[in-house]
């Protein structure tokens, strides 16, 4: 215990044996006791370590409260979401100046009156988390059906409240997930549930009101596949998706007759991915079957299609190997479909009475643009929000006839904010195997000098094909206005590139997704973007396992780390079958019982590769209630680098929020305060806190 007398030593790990043998290699694993989380000594451990991280960062205090102030003072506190247009209402959220959450509203008209539908602020209050995950208002506008979480471990209870009285109902469903959609009668939704490993597996069908047992519609008994609900844009089907990494299946059902039975739409086929759409008087059928990567569209005429075959398919939008189809948006008389081209978004519109498309054009080169909230099928507008690393979040209302657009806000940026003072281009890295790696860039052009004394820090993530945009971040220039470069590197295992990206940076081929970070952050010391003094590299997740990876291959390059929630012991994970997300992602790791990939995946883990090695300074950061990467995996991490470099002159810091998930803080104000820890350590570690 420490009475404020001394100072406190970074804890030592207590180590407990722990023997395996798989595929004839045998390891002692000395911290595998930290899983036993109702035990005493881990939570003791873990209070040990954030009382040092406390202790070691308390010098940062000012620095904390002052990047706090800058990152708020930046926020346009009270505020109002643009509002969308269904049926008689516009429905929008607010933030009001001080309070955490959202506050959801709608008027009748836009600007008539304000009905609040729920304050999330009220919702939270006596809770140290709150988490809204669905927000389902019925068809005709008279109940809400919405989810709480209170432990950020996504466990969610839905609850139904009457719009009319403002009553809530009998309704409280646990153990429910992100998806829930309304039939047409607005007395009826379908919703699903999880298993012990947390897996989306069940959809049950829930009538208002009713006292029997909600009535169980569908089971997903293999445990790689996840389940979800959704409804066509047109509202005429609610759909039931069964994924797994690499194959997906879609049942049907007539929004008007909730009672009757769902009907497959195609049987799974194993490698083979596909999602439907409904317009008008047929199905789109978006998939990668055939060799098509990228994935194109199909077509089949309602009249004509025949259920659970592929009879009457026609082409309608044709594979392109450089283009990856990302999604489609429906309306009556156009179709939106947002690709992904060399690395940018792209939106193309085509009018269905001509069959003219137009790809909308945007004034920057690096770019993102996405759909807004369109809850009206029969529009020729449509809502987008468009932002660049320099251009903060912008609405647009998007005539489809027309291609005019017209901007609705953008966000507020105070202080005084001039996006022509910051510069953002994207660079092209020559990976070691002549890949072309795309980095995004943004600096201050009056603070970047080009000769290697700039600060950067180098963001990455590249797995699940996910893409990190090249978004605006207000609380970014907080970086910036410092000197900073903020580079993200798009590498392989993430989909900036389209689905052959991804694919090049998973399973036997996953360490390609560490080369090219390694690759990236070599180009810009080499061409004078920063120095290795200078330089600092973050990731979270599946980039904190980037993290931990590129720290045991190349620790030299970097002067500080910060790994957030980091997938650190791959080997261990992979291994346990009664974790979250384990079975389901055998096709993006590999499975560990099997020799090929064992052997694959411990050149790698983080975890399993610690070594004496001039590793940077280093923060990880974890979240107790985690279902997705459990706290133990940084917890263990640390421990073993304190025992296997333990005179090391670098700070290694673990940080556990003992109320969080994956996601980190729910509250608006305590997540700020989150980055400004983060950003205090950089600022700290080289150097800068002096300017």
């Amino acid at each position: 215990q420490n009475f404020g007398m001394e100072k406190l030593t970074a804890p030592v790990c207590a180590t407990e044996d722990h023997v395996t043998t798989r595929h004839g290699v045998t390891v002692n694993d000395k911290y595998y006791w930290l899983r036993n989380r109702k035990e005493e000594r881990v939570s003791d451990y873990l209070k040990a370590e954030n009382a040092y991280t406390e202790q070691e960062m308390s010098h940062t205090k000012d620095l904390q409260t002052k990047l706090f102030e800058e990152l708020k003072g930046r926020m346009k506190e009270t505020d109002t979401e643009v509002p969308y247009p269904w049926g008689k209402y516009f429905y929008y959220s607010r933030t009001e100046e001080g309070k955490q959450y959202d506050i959801h509203c709608r008027s009748i008209g836009e600007g008539g009156p304000e009905e609040i539908l729920l304050d999330h602020n009220k919702l939270a209050e006596g809770e140290e988390f709150s988490e809204l995950g669905l927000f389902e208002v019925s068809p005709d506008h008279k109940l809400l059906a919405y989810s709480h979480d209170t432990v950020g471990d996504e466990d969610y209870i839905i609850y139904v409240k009457n719009l009319e009285t403002g009553e809530l109902l009998e309704e409280e469903i646990p153990n429910t997930y992100y998806s829930l959609e309304w039939a047409n009668d607005s007395q009826t939704f379908f919703y699903t549930t999880l298993d012990d490993a947390h897996r989306p597996y069940k959809v049950f069908r829930h009538r208002i009101g009713d006292k029997e047992p909600d009535v169980e519609i569908f089971h997903e008994k293999d445990e790689k596949f996840n389940v979800g609900v959704s409804k066509s844009r047109d509202d005429k089907f609610i759909f039931i998706e069964s994924e797994s990494q690499i194959t997906s299946e879609v049942w049907y059902l007539d929004a008007d007759k909730p009672e009757d039975e769902f009907k497959l739409f195609l049987g799974r086929q194993n490698g083979v991915e596909y999602s439907v759409y409904h317009q008008n008087d047929r199905f789109l059928i978006s998939t990668n079957a055939d060799g098509a990567k990228n994935f194109k569209v199909l077509e089949v005429l309602e009249s004509e299609f025949v259920p659970g075959t592929k009879e009457n398919w026609k082409e309608r939008y044709p594979y392109d190997p450089e283009v990856k189809l990302d999604s489609l948006s429906t309306f009556k008389d156009y179709l939106v479909i947002w690709e992904r081209k060399g690395g940018m978004t792209t939106m193309t519109i085509e009018t269905l009475a001509t069959g003219e498309s137009v790809k909308a054009k945007f004034e920057e080169d690096l770019y993102v643009v996405t759909p807004g909230a369109n809850a009206i099928y029969d529009t020729s507008d449509i809502q987008i929000t468009y932002q660049s690393m320099s251009t903060p979040r912008t609405w647009y209302r998007y005539d489809m006839k027309t291609h005019e657009k017209k901007q609705l806000k953008q966000q507020e940026v105070l202080g005084g904010y001039e996006p022509s003072e910051y510069e953002s281009k994207r660079v092209f890295v020559p990976a070691r195997d002549g890949k072309q790696i795309p980095v995004s860039l943004v600096y201050k052009k009056s603070l970047f000098k080009g000769d290697g004394s700039n600060y950067m820090l180098l963001y990455g993530y590249g797995s699940y094909g996910h893409t990190v945009e090249p978004s605006f971040s207000s609380h970014r220039l907080s970086l910036l206005d410092r000197g900073f470069v903020f580079a993200i590197a798009h590498i392989r295992g993430g989909g900036s590139m389209g689905r052959p990206w991804y694919d090049a940076g998973k399973l036997l081929s996953k360490k390609n997704t560490f080369y090219d970070f390694i690759d990236s952050a070599k180009y810009l010391l080499e061409h004078k973007y920063t120095t290795t003094a200078r330089l600092a590299i973050m990731g979270a997740s599946a980039g904190g396992l980037l993290m931990g990876a590129v720290l045991n291959m190349a620790p030299e390059l970097f002067s500080v780390a910060i790994a957030d929630v980091p997938f650190v012991d791959v080997i261990n994970t992979m291994s346990d079958t009664s974790i979250p997300l384990t079975v389901g992602e055998f096709d993006e790791w590999g499975n560990p019982e099997e020799e090929e990939y064992f052997h694959y995946i411990s050149t790698y883990s983080p975890y399993d590769n610690v070594a004496d090695l001039p590793y940077p300074h280093l923060l990880v950061v974890a979240g107790l209630n985690d279902q997705r990467v459990q706290y133990w995996e940084p917890a263990k991490w640390v421990a073993k680098i304190r025992a296997t470099k333990p005179n090391n002159d670098k700070t290694v810091l673990l940080k556990t929020f003992m109320e969080e998930g994956h996601s980190g803080a729910s509250g608006r104000y305590d997540a700020l305060k989150e980055v400004a820890l983060n950003y205090a350590f950089i600022l700290d570690k080289l150097g800068v806190t002096a300017q």
